[in-house]
């Protein structure tokens, strides 16, 4: 029997990487700390819970941002920096997971599930076109891609329901549904997959789309599937 996707891991305790160290507590709406003190940290900026009053909050500038706000994508977002600890949760149930990241390795992002990342992580972004999220009529959707590019980071993202990890093979496939996937290694090829079905009953044809992934690398899945408003 081919093994089964893996729930990540719902709280860390005293997890140093990247220059920080961070918790993720909570089991609801779980909430992550960081402690920002030798390294900052980006984050969307409706997402502050709580800081100590000796961190100063800044805005960071992001790759492309004329396409970004053409697509109404955020085209800043916050960075923390300063001796303190820096809280986030975002208003939502759901799962926050921590992806390390070593220098050169990269991780795509369903656009909108970015929660935060260390300041040594780049950040940029691509449209993906076609048919991955046709089942709402849409033609295409963003991915956000975050690379180690000056050394070991982290990229923390927050998933809806509980998430699990598949680890494909070179050439092993999982059919996912479009809103299920919360991220993939670089390494592994997404397309599109439909089904026509037809019941015969006055005609009546319906389409069942997924998306499949191809390994070799990680798939992230949310057991609460989402489609978001941005894509089209």
């Amino acid at each position: 029997m081919p093994s089964l996707p893996e729930l990540m891991p719902t709280q860390v305790s005293d997890e140093t990487f990247g220059g920080v160290t961070y918790h993720i507590a909570g089991e609801l709406v779980p909430v992550l700390s960081v402690d920002v003190t030798r390294t900052p940290v980006y984050f969307e900026h409706h997402i502050l819970l709580w800081k100590n009053s000796t961190i100063t909050i800044g805005l960071k500038s992001l790759k492309g941002a004329l396409k970004r706000m053409m697509a109404g994508m955020q085209i800043f977002v916050t960075e923390a920096s300063g001796a303190g600890i820096i809280a986030f949760s975002r208003d939502g149930p759901g799962h926050i997971v921590p992806i390390h990241l070593r220098r050169g390795e990269e991780i795509q992002v369903r656009e909108h599930q970015f929660l935060a990342a260390t300041g040594n992580v780049d950040y940029t972004f691509e449209r993906v076109r076609g048919l991955a999220t046709m089942l709402f009529g849409q033609s295409g959707f963003f991915i956000d891609r975050f690379r180690g590019d000056t050394g070991d980071g982290i990229v923390w993202l927050h998933g809806y329901g509980n998430v699990f990890e598949k680890t494909l093979a070179a050439g092993e496939t999982i059919d996912i549904e479009p809103g299920g996937w919360l991220f993939k290694d670089a390494s592994v090829r997404m397309e599109t997959k439909i089904d026509r079905l037809s019941s015969g009953f006055f005609g009546a044809n319906m389409n069942f789309i997924v998306n499949r992934f191809t390994g070799p690398g990680r798939v992230g899945i949310q057991s609460m599937y989402l489609h978001m408003p941005t894509e089209e």
